[in-house]
């Protein structure tokens, strides 16, 4: 059974990794960058998609490194990157304009630590944390840790 305290960095390194992944990229949205133009121009959404999902990607950043907002910030990144997974499978590739498929890969680890993060802390999920409450040993709560 891992600690709460090895949960907590767990989920912070996880956390970290999955707004900086989201906050690198709202550069290139915003500034209307030839390969955000493409993908979105692609889509058929430019330029309203690509500010829309620019600005949900910025709401999930700060939600992410905010403590008490940190589950909606993992629940908000994994359905954005469930959008530009599914995507790349189906419109767009998953190699965009000879990046060898990196937008695809950044896509899936941010998907991948954002479903992690909300593993651990799933109590903390509003409206489900009774629900994952029989869940013993998987998680930690305040009530349980001391430290």
């Amino acid at each position: 059974m891992l600690s709460c305290r090895t949960h907590t960095v767990a989920s912070w390194i996880l956390q970290v990794l999955a707004a900086a992944i989201l906050a690198q990229t709202l550069f290139f949205k915003f500034t209307g960058a030839e390969e955000s133009n493409y993908i979105f121009s692609t889509l058929g959404v430019e330029p309203w998609g690509r500010i829309a999902s620019g600005c949900a990607e910025l709401v999930a950043v700060v939600l992410l490194l905010t403590p008490r907002a940190v589950t909606l910030g993992a629940l908000l990144s994994l359905g954005v990157m469930s959008g530009a997974i599914g995507s790349h499978l189906t419109k767009l590739g998953i190699v965009i304009k000879d990046d060898g498929g990196l937008l695809f890969a950044l896509a899936i680890i941010v998907f991948l630590a954002s479903a992690t993060v909300l593993i651990l802390r799933r109590r903390e999920i509003p409206f489900l944390g009774a629900f994952f409450a029989p869940l013993h040993g998987m998680s930690c709560s305040t009530k349980d840790c001391s430290r």
